[in-house]
């Protein structure tokens, strides 16, 4: 018997004729760019999210959880695939194909009878390759097709996720154990600005602390409320989704999984390494599953965790699976434990990395970053400082979207007023070596790496991390990192884009996401 299976008999209100002889069902959620502090159950009091607040209730809430790479594609391909992205080749980076080597765990739970669907937003951007002749599924069938009568605003999404998630599972066979993935757009940009004062009505005094690496103002505060109306766009379908699956007697045996691919679209977060980039909000509920809810969890947990929970619960030994050896670890301990706090001592790590995301930099180049998360610390190595971590800057620092906050801090850069806000989001890293105290400092503005009384802790979690990538295989342990930068991209106008743009092949309307314009002006009804 699988540890998954036997989880049930682990739990004293489980009944053996109900459907644990049936493999759960799994709801996969994830958000698109939503950091972990903004959502109910964590205590933020502007952004109202009950469905995911419900699911920490009646489940898990982990306090530390950690995507492996800060933006969609490569988030999203550890996710799918249970190894981190400097063993993920081209997946390592964003807009790619993603490589044929590498199967996906719901194209395993197909082969073992699940059925697979999705709504919203999947893997990407990138190309997903082929198999026979037919565009690779590598989550499972689309379902896009019932639209909202009216989106919430310009911003949002027209797609109706929760209807679409009822038709798939009108399409079911009776008995079908089944995995959904809903991948909600938001809080993605771009952003109806203002919407989340006019149309949500919310407070600008509502917002208790403005992160420090932003200039404290009306603007910045509108952007993130705008940001905070689209996470609970996201939010209500969630709670519609559980609520379907009540109505339906499904959510007894739903494996109920919430989280973001990666940061907040602002500044110094999505695309970057710092805890409001890589540090993501995680809620599991399993009724019949998990034996006692409303526990806080501080295990330290890594998205290439999920693919190996996932296939165990459905009682699939991953080295039968087909897929390649991941150093992901079944999350199926905690969810059978009763308690609270740090679960099983051995999660008490996280590695994060960062290649190349937007094709920002001369000859195809990324800025490359390890790092590893350990008790409270946040350990960064660049490998080539001399680049800007943000995009070049004649681009328009393509890896961070184009915004009011972003506008705001380029406007004080450029006047000359305050070049504070620049240097942390846009200028060039002056050191190799990062080092926060994440506990104290989880804006992560105040560098340790200088002080003397840490470099004991400085240098033992360099030697961990450099240990733990050699033993995957990282290239860059090994002197070929230059690798990433080599892979090519899924768009072909991506390809030395910066020399073509520079030349004048392209123009500001291929750079667009970059550009606030159209941002500031979106009408309010």
């Amino acid at each position: 018997m699988s540890l998954g299976l036997s989880l049930a008999h682990a739990s004293a209100e489980v009944d053996n004729e109900n459907s644990w002889e049936a493999r759960p069902n799994i709801l996969f959620c994830i958000l698109d760019d939503a950091s972990y502090p903004h959502f109910g159950a964590y205590g933020c009091t502007w952004v109202d999210t009950p469905a995911f607040d419900r699911v920490a209730r009646e489940g898990l809430l982990f306090q530390n959880a950690y995507t492996p790479n800060a933006k969609c594609a490569p988030s999203r391909s550890s996710i799918l695939t249970g190894r981190n992205s400097w063993q993920l080749e081209e997946a390592a980076n964003h807009v790619v194909n993603f490589p044929a080597t590498f199967k996906t765990f719901p194209e395993a739970l197909r082969d073992a009878g699940y059925a697979t669907g999705k709504t919203g937003k999947g893997w990407g951007p990138g190309n997903p390759g082929e198999v026979d002749g037919k565009v690779r599924k590598l989550i499972g069938e689309s379902y896009n097709k019932l639209n909202l009568e009216a989106a919430p605003s310009h911003g949002i999404s027209g797609k109706d996720y929760a209807a679409n998630f009822e038709s798939f599972l009108d399409a079911l066979g009776e008995g079908t154990p089944w995995f959904f993935w809903f991948g909600a757009h938001e809080p993605h940009r771009k952003y109806e600005y203002g919407s989340g004062r006019h149309r949500g009505g919310k407070s600008l005094e509502a917002i208790e602390t403005v992160p420090r690496f932003w200039p404290d103002n009306d603007k910045v505060r509108n952007d993130m409320l705008d940001y905070a109306f689209e996470i609970e766009h996201a939010d209500r379908h969630l709670g519609l989704m559980l609520e379907a699956l009540e109505r339906r007697g499904l959510l007894e045996n739903t494996v109920v999984l919430v989280t973001s691919d990666n940061g907040m679209p602002f500044p110094r977060a999505k695309a970057q390494k710092y805890e409001y980039s890589i540090h993501m909000p995680l809620a599991v509920m399993w009724p019949q599953g998990i034996p006692s809810s409303g526990r806080r969890i501080e295990d330290y947990v890594s998205f290439i965790d999920f693919a190996p929970t996932f296939l165990e619960l459905a009682g699939i030994p991953f080295e039968n699976s087909g897929m390649s050896p991941s150093p992901g670890r079944s999350l199926t301990d905690i969810f059978a434990s009763e308690r609270s706090g740090q679960v099983n001592p051995d999660r008490n790590y996280v590695l994060i990395g960062k290649e190349r995301h937007d094709y920002s930099r001369p000859q195809n180049q990324g800025y490359p970053v390890r790092g590893i998360v350990s008790d409270g610390h946040l350990f960064l190595r660049n490998y080539a400082i001399d680049r800007w971590p943000a995009g070049n800057p004649e681009l328009g620092y393509l890896d961070v979207d184009g915004s009011p906050t972003k506008t705001t801090i380029l406007e004080l850069f450029r006047s000359q007023v305050d070049r504070s806000y620049w240097t942390l989001s846009f200028g060039k890293r002056k050191v190799e070596e990062e080092l926060y105290d994440v506990r104290l400092d989880p804006e992560c503005l105040l560098n340790l790496q200088g002080e003397a009384s840490f470099d004991a802790l400085r240098q033992g979690l360099r030697e961990r991390m450099e240990s733990l990538l050699r033993e995957q295989g990282d290239p860059r342990m090994f002197g070929e990192g230059e690798v990433f930068d080599s892979y090519g991209y899924s768009e072909e106008k991506a390809w030395n884009f910066y020399e073509r743009f520079m030349e004048g092949e392209f123009g500001s309307e291929d750079t667009g996401w970059v550009s606030p314009s159209d941002y500031e002006i979106a009408p309010l009804d």
